[in-house]
């Protein structure tokens, strides 16, 4: 649409039409960066008004509620990630099956180190897993987002692995090096620790299927994310009795409230 013929009424009817999509809170971003953009051309002398200016931003979509595995749940799915392979949406896989340790190695890492799912993405072997350390580690230096920078840079830091993820993410390495092989020319050379067959970086619409698959048939329904295994880090330590200030340092946060309140669930 031509900004000089766009109206209000057009403004307000593109974010109605989009409130059974967004959260209210997306609709503000979106109406907002509208907003500033039309500011700048009507500085600029190229519109008379701000129509998107004229209008309230609707509501959206009610936010999804924050979840925690308890420690039994928890338990299961590592034990059953372990044994179901999963699915890929890849359209030019003719078996999109991947192995299981894929899943369990992602899974078990988010659990026991609290990274959260955008930084999980972006972990690559030479430069941030240190798997033969004492002790062994990984680094969160990056994030799978514009710019490729953490939420705050308190969020980069180095975390201990228990020997659980040590052992999961051993695993995964051999069966992704059983998969380069496979891929051959294919192959994509990114580094990273989880990618698609032919390695190319998994994003996070790839993972949140695999990973609502793996919890579908372990029992626990599709209404998960892997957001919630960040949560369920923060839970699981704060019901066993950890200071959350020390939890916060573990997960990143700039301050213990964040972790109180918006991370840490009753369970």
């Amino acid at each position: 649409k031509t900004l000089r013929d766009l109206t209000a009424e057009e403004v307000e009817a593109g974010l109605n039409s989009l409130t059974g999509e967004l959260s209210s809170r997306s609709l503000q971003i979106a109406h907002n960066s509208l907003r500033r953009t039309i500011r700048y051309a009507e500085a600029k002398g190229k519109v008379g008004r701000n129509v998107a200016a004229l209008i309230d931003t609707p509501n959206g979509t009610a936010g999804r509620r924050r979840r925690a595995f308890s420690l039994p749940q928890a338990a299961a799915l590592i034990l059953a990630s372990r044994e179901l392979p999963v699915l890929e949406l890849h359209a030019g896989l003719k078996d999109p099956r991947r192995p299981a340790s894929l899943m369990h190695a992602y899974i078990t890492v988010s659990l026991m180190a609290g990274v959260p799912p955008e930084e999980a993405r972006a972990i690559g072997w030479e430069e941030d897993v240190d798997l033969d350390g004492n002790p062994p580690s990984v680094a969160v230096l990056r994030a799978d987002r514009a710019g490729g920078d953490t939420k705050t840079p308190g969020s980069r830091r180095a975390l201990k692995l228990a020997q659980m993820a040590v052992g999961a993410l051993r695993e995964w390495q051999e069966d992704q090096a059983a998969e380069r092989e496979a891929a051959g020319s294919h192959w994509q050379d990114t580094g990273r620790v989880f990618t698609t067959a032919t390695g190319t970086p998994l994003g996070a619409r790839h993972i949140r299927k695999m990973f609502q698959d793996v919890c579908e048939r372990v029992g626990f329904g599709r209404d998960w994310a892997p957001r919630d295994l960040r949560h369920t880090f923060v839970s699981l330590l704060s019901d066993d009795g950890m200071a959350i200030e020390k939890i916060a340092r573990l997960a990143g946060h700039a301050s213990s409230h964040v972790t109180e309140t918006v991370y840490r669930q009753e369970l």
